[in-house]
């Protein structure tokens, strides 16, 4: 529960002027003159201004001090106001700096030795001990309230900071899924109304199965952006999903992300090899959007070569290649025209890779083509290591 400053100041001005009150009332039997109407006024002076002591440390403590001996050069006994002069010098030193603080020990140690003398104490020694110890133990417990203060606001502008960066890094995690969706779906739908128009006259059968695509395609790209329209509005992340509407693509979804993209008129064999280990979601997305990428240049940079995908489960491990056949029909990514594209795609693929722990080679292959190789670590004890992009 959050109390104004204010008010804890007052609640705090309750205690030394309770203690004062409570003194004061036992001072005849001390010894010391009754307390008369100036006397408790002046109690009253050297005890309220505590209550703005926050706003005006420095300023309350010169007051207190000033009415204090005003106080006790009328003969009346000193202990009564000595716990608001202590509690004001708390208040400057957790607040002001060094110097200041050192000019307040002065002060009040001054105060404190000149009240023993105008009051004949017999024990001046122990006068002048507290006098030079109490300042300096409160000087110290001040001091590190101060610091602990200036901790807590620094560590919450830390905080703030990385929140600061947590937000961009979302936003460009949400621009990577939302180019992952667009381009690929963008590219089949281009690819299909190309077709259907140089068909549409003849061939009104081709045409009515490359409009379908065009339906399907269309109709998964606006889920998967209803999907992460629903994340931002319930703050989620692409990879954790809580709460959307649907789940994240994933390994059971690339047979028919592959389909859309044959229908594209990309001939693409899917090859499993090794015995399948269950992977958390945010890796099946990472490899989900991987192989969508590559097959989306393909079918942009290269359309009618033929594409492969092999999934190679191992131990440890799960290598993820696909590459086009430029052998099989002579054609191929082109890898000038691929390097005039290294953007946003290739560099999310990089950029997953690394998230999750993985590497990443892509360029051109030896043997003609255009090629890309993910190697994820399936255990989540699995060390990060470090990753490639080569063109």
């Amino acid at each position: 529960m959050r109390i104004h400053p204010l008010a804890v100041d007052g609640l705090t001005a309750l205690v030394p002027a309770t203690v004062a009150c409570l003194l004061g009332a036992e001072a005849a039997t001390q010894g010391w003159p009754t307390l008369d109407a100036s006397a408790w006024t002046l109690v009253a002076l050297i005890n309220l201004p505590l209550v703005v002591r926050g706003r005006a440390p420095v300023a309350v403590f010169l007051v207190i001090h000033l009415a204090w001996i005003v106080y006790v050069a009328l003969g009346h006994w000193p202990v009564v106001n000595s716990p608001a002069a202590l509690v004001a010098f708390y208040t400057v030193a957790s607040t002001r700096s060094h110097r200041t603080t050192a000019v307040c020990a002065v002060v009040m140690g001054g105060v404190w030795v000149c009240a023993g003398l105008i009051s004949g104490s017999d024990a001046m020694a122990s006068v002048v001990g507290q006098a030079i110890g109490y300042p300096l133990i409160l000087w110290r417990f001040g001091y590190h309230a101060r610091r602990s203060a200036e901790l807590t606001v620094q560590l919450r502008a830390e905080q703030a900071e990385r929140a600061r960066r947590e937000v961009a890094e979302e936003r460009v995690r949400i621009a990577r899924e939302l180019h992952d969706v667009v381009a690929h779906h963008m590219a089949v739908i281009n690819v299909q109304a190309g077709l259907a128009r140089f068909v549409f006259d003849d061939d009104a059968g081709t045409a009515r199965v490359a409009l379908g695509a065009i339906g399907d395609a269309s109709a998964e790209a606006l889920a998967e952006l209803r999907r992460m329209l629903g994340l931002l509005r319930s703050d989620s992340t692409p990879e954790t999903e809580p709460g959307a509407a649907e789940p994240a693509p994933g390994l059971d979804r690339l047979e028919e992300m592959v389909d859309r993209v044959r229908a594209g008129g990309v001939p693409v064999d899917l090859r499993v090899r090794g015995a399948p280990v269950p992977l958390s979601s945010g890796v099946q997305l990472c490899v989900y959007r991987v192989v969508q990428e590559a097959l989306t240049n393909v079918l942009k940079h290269a359309p009618g070569a033929r594409a492969t995908v092999e999934l190679d489960y191992a131990p440890g491990e799960l290598t993820v290649s696909v590459v086009d056949d430029a052998k099989s029909d002579g054609k191929g990514v082109d890898s000038d025209k691929m390097r005039e594209h290294v953007g946003h795609g290739l560099i999310g693929m990089h950029e997953r890779a690394k998230l999750y722990g993985g590497t990443i080679v892509v360029g051109p292959r030896s043997e003609g083509g255009f090629g890309v190789r993910l190697t994820l670590p399936t255990s989540v004890h699995a060390a990060r290591r470090g990753d490639t992009v080569r063109e």
